[in-house]
């Protein structure tokens, strides 16, 4: 036995030295890289042959060290660090308006200010021009980039609360400039988007309650139990939660909204990471809302990192029937930390694991492809872990929904339509020149009004790009390579005439589609997202689906049982 203990304790103190000998040759290597990268700076900024812009040299520098590593570890300048706050918190101080640079102007313009926010209360619209700032001409983009402009006025909208801001805009389609003067507020953006009873007819006589939710910001929990009192207020008896395109944020804020629907002390997530004080086991902490509500949670590709954790501890409880696509699949959690200078960063310190057991990470950052991609964990290597009920579920890449439904099959003309400046145009038109419309159910373009969409776009040379065609030039070049081209000449340029593109025709031939995309940019320019939500639901195919479910208590039921 004392040979034994003696054994352990020499292993021990081997294990122990060795340990210690690698952590002295890391630091002396790092050590040792850090003074080489100062000596060649140094030696730089002496000798070559043009003056070293220092700060973007450096920051260069940083951020391509920083994508070795992974997209969620970011480094914040000094202008930048509201950025980063605006994220966690969803606050920030000024006139609660998206701006963008626009390439026909090289200024930049406004885009959807937020409801009720000093932009929208001043009057501000959707493609009006900032000229001036305080009766300073902000002057035009030019040799700048882009990115540095917009945040340098963006920088310049905001400041602290209660302080005037002087603000001098063109409006398209109107005569001269419009001067404005617009007290700047504390701007709290809502994560909760938009919540409703959805229509009974539609849910066959329940009330089925609707929350849409953007974000988890640091009032998300808060916001989250208000607006499920109201829906249980006015009777609802089934929930649907859309979390879609929802791309996390504060992974306490999940934590909290989950605690709404498990009882006291259910442990949601666990974070591991390198260091003991990045491990962390959260439960839900305050009694439950309700434990026996139907609830029906739709997420996508845009689902992400607290969305997960939401969906996917309600799926390993078996407290939520989940509806959609596979998740994004972002297992990391990021932690904030203050640097020199008052930048900042924001680094992935850990892991998480939802009650299960399993982590959603799909990407490996560490381990990269020939093309430089991280490596992707393929199905055939996920395990297996089991809800509460018994059910089998996977790791290593996002939720997999216990329903899954198919997107509709659209083509690249529509994304591209929507992104266009032409389209922005035609919208920001539209409102510039009709005072009111109908409300968010009831409004439709006519069919006239389409016609001169149509005619617009055609005019005014917008291009997008052909998937068929430039399949048809892969082909065409790979017959090349094997010898064919010449025999296969008369059907590839039959087939290249028929691909043609077409504006006019693409955009009738999809014309339901594309009614769709300019009803619900006009109606958000009157009734902001609220608006552009009540429009969306009324033909969504995946809550026609989860209303379904909700409607078949055995069905539900069933889904959530253990086969």
């Amino acid at each position: 036995m004392r040979r034994l203990l003696l054994y352990i304790y020499i292993m021990v103190c081997g294990f122990a030295l060795q340990t210690r000998a690698q952590s002295q040759n890391h630091n002396f290597t790092t050590a040792q890289v850090l003074e080489i990268f100062n000596s060649l700076y140094r030696d730089l900024d002496l000798y070559y042959v043009d003056t070293l812009d220092a700060q973007f040299l450096m920051e260069t520098a940083i951020n391509a060290m920083l994508n070795e590593l992974d997209p969620y570890t970011e480094f914040y300048k000094e202008q930048d660090t509201n950025e980063l706050k605006t994220m966690t918190t969803g606050k920030y101080a000024g006139i609660g308006s998206p701006i963008f640079w626009r390439k026909a102007c090289d200024r930049c313009v406004f885009n959807s200010p937020y409801q009720n926010m000093p932009a929208d209360k001043a009057g501000v619209r959707s493609g009006d021009i900032i000229m001036k700032i305080d009766g300073k001409d902000v002057g035009k983009c030019g040799d700048k980039r882009p990115a540095d402009y917009t945040s340098d006025i963006s920088a310049r909208l905001r400041g602290e609360a209660g302080t005037i801001l002087h603000l001098t805009v063109k409006r398209p389609g109107h005569n001269g400039l419009i001067d404005m003067e617009i007290r700047r507020e504390n701007i709290k953006r809502p994560s909760i988007v938009y919540t409703t009873i959805l229509d009974t007819v539609r849910t066959k006589g329940r009330k089925v309650g609707y929350i849409s939710l953007e974000s988890f910001t640091e009032e998300t929990g808060n916001d989250f139990v208000s607006a499920l009192k109201s829906l249980k207020t006015q009777g609802a008896d089934g929930l649907l939660l859309d979390l879609r395109g929802n791309g996390g944020g504060v992974m306490q804020q999940a934590v909290e909204v989950v605690s709404n629907f498990l009882p006291r002390g259910s442990k949601i997530v666990e974070t591991k990471g390198r260091e003991g004080s990045d491990n962390h086991v959260l439960k839900t902490m305050t009694q439950p809302l309700d434990t026996e509500i139907p609830i029906v949670v739709l997420v996508d590709y845009g689902t992400a990192s607290a969305s997960e954790i939401t969906s996917g501890a309600l799926q390993d409880y078996d407290r939520a029937v989940i509806i959609g696509q596979r998740t994004y699949g972002k297992g990391l959690v990021q932690t904030p930390k203050a640097l020199p200078y008052n930048t900042m960063m924001k680094f992935t310190s850990s892991k998480y694991y939802i009650p299960s057991g399993r982590c959603v990470q799909a990407r490996d950052f560490k381990h990269r492809g020939a093309d430089g991609q991280p490596l992707h964990l393929p199905d055939s290597l996920c395990h297996t872990f089991y809800t509460k009920a018994g059910r089998p579920v996977k790791d290593g890449g996002g939720i997999t929904p216990d329903i899954i439904t198919s997107l509709d099959s659209l083509p690249t003309m529509l994304t591209y339509l929507e992104l266009s400046d032409e389209f922005f145009d035609f919208w920001v038109n539209y409102r510039n020149s009709h005072e009111k419309i109908a409300g968010p159910e009831a409004f439709r373009i006519t069919d006239s009004e389409f016609e001169e969409f149509k005619a617009y776009m055609v005019e005014s040379n917008f291009t997008y790009d052909n998937r068929a065609k430039n399949a048809l030039d892969l082909v065409r070049n790979l017959a090349k390579q094997e010898g064919y081209a010449d025999e296969a000449k008369a059907e590839f340029d039959a087939l290249e005439a028929k691909l043609v593109r077409n504006l006019s025709d693409d955009l009738q031939r999809w014309e339901k589609e594309v009614r769709e995309y300019l009803e619900i940019a006009i109606i958000g320019a009157y009734y902001y997202e609220k608006g552009m939500m009540a429009y969306s639901i009324k033909a969504d195919k995946s809550i026609d689906k989860a209303i379904d479910i909700i409607c078949q208590p055995e069905e539900y039921h069933r889904i959530l049982s253990a086969k």
